[in-house]
């Protein structure tokens, strides 16, 4: 599919476009094309964009100050990835975003994303969706690091997202639920029985 046309479909899921709009909308973004392993965002950058994936797999990690990785968020196709805390403040990001595979996505910058905000209801509209969505799933992730079980939170990831399970490294997958590597081999077997 088109990158822009599946941007668009994503859209229609929670809002009604006008033909206006939409050209407003693919005129707003810019394809860009990734490699395996490429950074997309630097800690100290500020994130200044916002990135929908068309094709491919990031995660967005912190490091820290023994330069272990802290994977917060992946980002597949249909997803968003970005440092929101520093595209809403406009303060120096503390994440990376990475490529863990070759991909695209599309990306629109704050002040044209802006612009759209102010020209359409709809458009406005959609975003604060996205945004509310991301807090609940912030707030949601934050409950289950802190009241379940290891094997529960990768049992529920795994039931909730396959398709990610499945294309990310074992490191990755077991920063992101906040165990060792190790662990989840031992947790992936006992799943496998």
């Amino acid at each position: 599919m088109d990158p822009y046309d599946l941007l668009l479909e994503h859209f229609k899921k929670d809002v009604k476009l006008s033909s206006q709009e939409k050209k407003l909308i693919t005129e707003c973004f810019t394809l860009r094309e990734f490699k395996k392993n490429d950074i997309i965002l630097s800690a100290e950058d500020i994130s200044s964009h916002m990135r929908f994936v068309v094709e491919g797999c990031l995660k967005s990690y912190y490091l820290n100050e023994d330069g272990k990785e802290h994977i917060v968020h992946f980002g597949i196709e249909g997803w968003w990835i970005n440092d929101l805390y520093s595209y809403f403040t406009g303060t120096p990001s503390t994440q990376y975003i990475q490529a863990i595979e070759n991909g695209k996505f599309l990306q629109a910058p704050k002040e044209k994303l802006d612009e759209l905000f102010d020209s359409s209801h709809s458009i406005e509209r959609f975003f604060r969706l996205k945004f509310q969505n991301a807090y609940v799933a912030f707030i949601d992730r934050t409950v289950n690091s802190l009241s379940k079980t290891a094997e529960i939170r990768y049992t529920e990831f795994c039931e909730k997202y396959p398709e990610i399970e499945q294309r990310v490294p074992q490191y990755a997958l077991a920063s992101y639920l906040g165990i060792t590597p190790e662990f989840l081999s031992v947790l992936r077997k006992r799943r496998i029985k």
